[in-house]
């Protein structure tokens, strides 16, 4: 039971999670670059919401599936389609011996999930699947367990309260409302004028953006003076000042330490958000508090606990 890879994508990997525990050791974290639709599409499934999943961009991957499976496809909408049959997000779609799935063009948003129902047959490194340093290739072959029943399905005829949180999330990940932020030890030493353009101007984001990091376009910052910070631990979401005034938030392959000016921290709820905008879309960013911050993480994962 395989699915392979017919057509090579520009950036497509298998991602979970991601792998904690090893930053002091110089190990990147990794996995989804938008958790919540990743984690809608396995929840959608009945699988383990962390569970290893297909992350494509556009252009994508094309798919071969040599068995029977059961797959949902969330986040960006990168027109798929099935046997050249268009096929819906956020639904459990069966997929027969011999069929072929592919993306056409990007309507909304950058990052796109493939789950498939049941275990990939994949050895892990370090308690995850996430790929780093590789991409997947043509002629590969993936292999995954499949559920001997569709019992484990959340969406069912008894189950329509789902429908809507399915949406709730959907619309939260899409939504045009500010980035918010968690000032940074580094946040003192910017200039008030800069504050002030920083929370009143938009961004975009520039072409060169990877997993790495988004950097952002617009309005250049500037220090109350040059200083030297010492490199200390970053992690995704971190938003950096650059030497050239221009700021870089950290993605989900970032390094585990970094010397730039820390500004603030991109809060865990609002980086599916950042992670799905296209170039051409302008953001703002508003400052928040750690206790909005928790607050808003909570309300958000109790949509995938409880299932009425």
């Amino acid at each position: 039971m395989a699915i392979q890879i017919i057509k090579n994508g520009i950036a497509d990997t298998i991602q979970d999670m991601g792998r904690y525990g090893y930053q002091h050791l110089g190990i990147q974290t990794n996995g989804y670059l938008d958790y919540l639709s990743a984690k809608l599409a396995n929840f959608i499934l009945g699988n383990n919401v962390n569970a290893p999943i297909f992350e494509i961009h556009f252009p994508a991957s094309s798919f071969y599936f040599t068995s029977n499976y059961t797959i949902c496809i969330s986040g960006a909408n990168f027109v798929p389609v099935l046997n050249e049959k268009s096929i819906p997000l956020h639904t459990p779609i069966e997929v027969k011996k011999n069929d072929t799935l592919q993306f056409l063009k990007p309507l909304e948003g950058r990052v796109a999930y493939i789950a498939i129902q049941g275990k990939i047959k994949e050895e892990s490194w370090l308690n995850s699947h996430s790929y780093f340093a590789k991409r997947i290739q043509k002629g590969t072959s993936f292999e995954w367990e499949s559920f001997t029943s569709l019992s484990n399905l959340i969406l069912n005829k008894k189950d329509l309260l789902t429908c809507e949180k399915i949406k709730e999330i959907n619309s939260f990940v899409f939504s045009r409302a500010p980035i918010q932020f968690i000032p940074g030890p580094a946040w003192k030493d910017l200039s008030e004028k800069s504050k002030k353009v920083f929370l009143s101007s938009e961004y975009h984001i520039g072409i060169q953006s990877n997993r790495m990091g988004y950097p952002l376009k617009g309005a250049l910052l500037q220090l109350n003076k040059p200083n030297q910070y010492l490199s200390s631990a970053v992690t995704r979401g971190t938003l950096q000042l650059l030497p050239n005034g221009e700021l870089m938030v950290l993605m989900a392959d970032h390094q585990t330490i970094g010397g730039y000016a820390n500004l603030g921290q991109i809060i865990l709820v609002d980086l599916p958000r950042l992670a799905q905008l296209s170039n051409q879309t302008s953001i703002q960013f508003m400052e928040t508090t750690i206790d909005t911050a928790h607050k808003l993480y909570q309300e958000i994962e109790k949509k995938f606990i409880h299932r009425s």
